[in-house]
């Protein structure tokens, strides 16, 4: 046993997972996050939320708000969720239809359906995917072109889900919107941002014939710009990897979801899923609390930025 596994196991059984779960998550709607988790680990840990929570699904907590009454949820509600879409995911088909679980996978529209890649799995000695977070999106895409990475080549191998394996899984999944390519959308521009959003809609709207209402913001990175993007593109709700629970009253474009690693560490998922490691990182500054781009605007600020989605919306529409 690792000292990390140690820490978890004591962490659970100290109580305060349990407590948190019948106390704070009790009326509260919890999401949680996997990105491309194996169909063993996925079994155990799925189990595992269903006996500790109630999962419902997300449209389940959407419904809840559009009539205003917390009382079409159970207690200690969580959503599961997967980000990006990734090729391995068409293996949890059997798990979901075994255990009857509701869960939503977001997406990248301009990725899934190819054998294109995702840029941040794109492993070269020039390329820190960490620090490309950080800098402009034409400075990362500059970066990658110089380690050899396209986002529009086609390798061999796919990484994303098949355009078969959305129809197959459709019925029993509820696919949502990852963006086109997964940038960080504070540092695109207006009319890159704008692209990024509403253009993942519209072609998981189009092409795969798939209600979307909700988008989840690549690397949980979202500024005031993009919240209004967001709206402006028809999105119902927009998920973040800010630390929390929500409620009915929760920003709905601002909800905020608990980050799993893809393990299979029982102790591991029931003290993440409680809210008990984010907290305890952000105490000690290894996690943030919110997106570090986000910055509360007042009426002034406020109505500049939508007047940026008009405008970008009106020049994409003359192109």
């Amino acid at each position: 046993m690792t000292l990390r596994d140690a820490l978890f196991k004591c962490l659970r059984y100290s109580g305060l997972p349990w407590l948190l779960r019948h106390t704070a998550q009790r009326r509260c709607v919890t999401l949680v996050m996997f990105h491309d988790i194996a169909a063993d680990h996925a079994e155990r840990v799925f189990t595992f939320l269903k006996r500790a929570y109630n999962v419902v699904a997300l449209e389940d907590y959407l419904t809840a708000r559009r009539n205003g009454n917390d009382r079409l949820l159970p207690p200690r509600a969580l959503v599961i969720t997967l980000d990006d879409g990734h090729v391995r995911n068409r293996t949890l088909l059997p798990v979901i239809e075994k255990l009857n679980l509701p869960i939503t996978i977001f997406l990248c529209s301009g990725i899934v359906g190819t054998r294109r890649h995702f840029w941040f799995k794109y492993r070269h000695p020039q390329v820190n995917t960490a620090q490309l977070k950080r800098v402009s999106n034409d400075e990362r895409l500059r970066a990658l072109a110089r380690a050899g990475f396209d986002p529009l080549r086609e390798w061999e191998e796919p990484q994303a889900l098949s355009r078969e394996d959305v129809e197959q899984m459709r019925s029993r999944v509820n696919f949502q919107s990852h963006t086109l390519l997964h940038p960080c959308l504070p540092h695109c521009s207006d009319e890159e941002a704008w692209a990024e959003i509403a253009g993942s809609r519209q072609q998981l709207i189009q092409e795969y014939g798939l209600p979307i209402n909700a988008i989840a913001f690549p690397n949980g990175d979202y500024s005031t710009r993009d919240l209004a993007l967001v709206r402006r593109a028809g999105y119902e709700c927009a998920i973040t990897v800010d630390f929390g629970y929500n409620t009915l009253n929760t920003d709905p474009y601002r909800l905020r979801r608990l980050s799993i690693d893809d393990t299979d560490n029982e102790d591991a998922v029931c003290v993440k899923a409680s809210g008990l490691w984010a907290f305890l990182l952000a105490l000690v500054g290894k996690r943030r609390w919110r997106s570090p781009y986000y910055r509360p605007t007042g009426s002034g600020r406020a109505a500049a930025a939508i007047k940026v989605v008009y405008a970008v919306e009106k020049e994409t529409s003359e192109d």
